[in-house]
């Protein structure tokens, strides 16, 4: 197990460092920031390849920017629409893209998308300029930005795709997957893996075809034969996402996690879930019964905000129940939040 560095504190050093900081005025998250200088400052002698340099040096850079840029709307949920850059207007895939955006944003959300042709100009095309985000990505061929949101202040261009994925992810509160190359497979994966881990929050995943189409279905066919039935993945992972060819259809996916789901979090080991509405006793009664393999430690109960919670101001007026989840079963979970959203 790789263990991150535990450096002795120099108090010369971190009283220089503040005195930068408060000659640029303070600001917030002073110690972490004042943590990301004094990082900074090792590279001096830790890193000597110019080029690992510059993928530090762009990444903060590129970070900085994004989360500055997203800042103003932390308070509008976001789907990321990912697919095809090479999917022609013609082509029936593309009017569903466009049908989407536009559906999305009447259900109160807004619209990432890769910024590029194709599937991503159809997003915007459907959501409106006013409603979208861009997050481009440099490349020699096929992605300069589309013309609906080249001139766009919602419009950033990424040099790394781990950073521009990072971004896609932090800022989404649910995933559209139109059929694409290896871009779309590998956002989608990555968005699976990352949800089937606990290393982002749970969101809707769907995944849209045409009328009739069978893209995505043989996809699912292969990764119920091959991942599932090899005990690759557990039939939970199933839950993960859902498979749809109707653009309403993929609305109502989104729209219903957060029918009474609203968002959760780790209290030390308290699993925190907040809802728009308490369950009845009753109801947390069968929880705890039909959802006992994932509780370890405290059954599910309802709870007030945590201390944590209030000094976060972390939507503190909203009822949550809590309980200790086991930090695995994360298709489990998914099906615990469908229950919740049932009632």
């Amino acid at each position: 197990m790789i263990k991150t560095e535990k450096a002795a504190v120099d108090p010369e050093l971190r009283r220089r460092i503040q005195e930068l900081i408060d000659y640029k005025g303070g600001g917030f998250n002073q110690e972490s920031v004042a943590d990301i200088i004094e990082s900074a400052l090792k590279i001096l002698k830790d890193v000597e390849d110019s080029g690992d340099v510059k993928v530090i040096q762009t990444a903060i850079r590129e970070l900085r920017y994004a989360f500055r840029m997203f800042a103003p709307y932390a308070g509008v949920r976001k789907v990321t629409i990912f697919g095809s850059a090479r999917t022609q207007s013609t082509k029936l895939e593309y009017q569903q893209a466009v049908e989407f955006g536009q559906k999305i944003v009447d259900a109160g959300f807004m619209v990432i998308t890769g910024a590029g042709g194709g599937i991503m100009q159809a997003g915007h095309e459907g959501a409106g300029l006013e409603k979208s985000f861009g997050a481009n990505i440099r490349l020699p061929w096929e992605q300069s930005a589309n013309p609906i949101i080249r001139e766009d202040k919602k419009l950033i261009t990424f040099k790394y795709f781990f950073t521009r994925k990072l971004i896609f992810i932090r800022h989404s509160d649910a995933i559209a997957l139109f059929p694409g190359g290896f871009g779309t497979m590998d956002e989608g994966y990555e968005a699976l893996t990352l949800m089937q881990t606990g290393k982002s929050q749970l969101m809707p995943l769907v995944l849209v075809d045409r009328p009739g189409g069978t893209y995505w279905k043989t996809w699912d066919k292969h990764v119920r034969e091959h991942l599932l039935r090899d005990q690759l993945i557990s039939p939970d992972d199933l839950n993960l996402y859902r498979i749809t060819d109707s653009s309403d259809e993929a609305v109502k996916t989104i729209t219903r996690f957060y029918r009474n789901f609203h968002s959760s979090r780790f209290v030390k080991d308290l699993f925190v879930i907040r809802l728009k509405h308490a369950p009845a006793e009753t109801a947390i009664e069968a929880l705890n019964e039909d959802f006992a393999d994932i509780i370890t430690g405290p059954a599910i109960h309802r709870i007030e905000a945590t201390p944590e919670e209030l000094e976060d101001d972390d939507n503190v007026d909203l009822p949550r129940i809590a309980f200790g989840f086991n930090r695995r079963d994360y298709g489990r979970l998914r099906g615990l939040i469908d229950v919740l959203n049932s009632l």
